[in-house]
């Protein structure tokens, strides 16, 4: 269950994108119009002290996926993936960081693939009654229930041709940062895949391989 507080945010999310996408390889500016949200999904920290929310971004016609894990302090050994800090009118001081160098998403990440899980149920917290919220995207696991997820030691993340590959010791985690709109990946694949509004066939997001 993800709880979202009805807060003030500065910068906000969509301004550390845009100050994130255009030093990454992966990223193709196009004109000067700015990125656009089409959406985005959470993923639970079984902790609860991480927040990790994926955004999807179109820019000159193409989606790219950004995802991002956000941390109350300092993520140990993430300076190269910190986008930045913001502050939170309820939280304080929120630590941004590219989610595919923190541990906790990717073992989120791989969770959600090997069990079939969704996306977390979104709550908005309002007075102290929690409202529930509709994801503006929808995500599911090729997994079952009760899979098993092994102990993962994720290794720093490397990028190319547009997918970020993360090994994290019995598994290997390929995460689409540009997403092909007409790919949904083989069937017997363990993977992740999303809809969206305008998006009703199944998107490849993530997939997951063993050595």
């Amino acid at each position: 269950m993800a709880i979202i507080h009805r807060a003030t945010l500065s910068p906000s999310k969509l301004e550390l994108i845009e100050k994130f996408l255009p030093v990454q390889q992966w990223f193709t500016k196009d004109g000067s119009a700015p990125p656009e949200l089409l959406g985005a999904y959470r993923f639970d920290d079984p902790d609860g002290e991480v927040g990790l929310e994926t955004h999807l971004v179109s820019h000159g016609g193409k989606v790219y996926q950004v995802a991002l894990s956000y941390r109350g302090s300092e993520l140990h050994g993430g300076r190269d993936s910190l986008l930045g800090t913001m502050e939170h009118s309820v939280l304080g001081t929120r630590w941004v960081y590219d989610a595919c160098a923190d541990p906790v998403y990717v073992a989120a990440l791989a969770t959600a693939i090997l069990t079939g899980q969704q996306e977390a149920e979104e709550f908005v917290d309002v007075d102290g009654a929690m409202v529930p919220r509709k994801s503006s995207v929808n995500v599911k696991g090729s997994g079952t229930p009760g899979g098993e997820v092994p102990e993962l030691s994720p290794a720093a993340p490397i990028t190319g041709d547009g997918v970020t590959s993360i090994e994290a010791g019995e598994l290997t985690l390929l995460v689409n940062r540009v997403l092909d709109l007409g790919t949904q990946g083989s069937e017997d694949s363990a993977s992740l895949r999303g809809t969206w509004a305008g998006q009703e066939a199944p998107v490849l997001l993530a997939s997951l391989l063993r050595p």
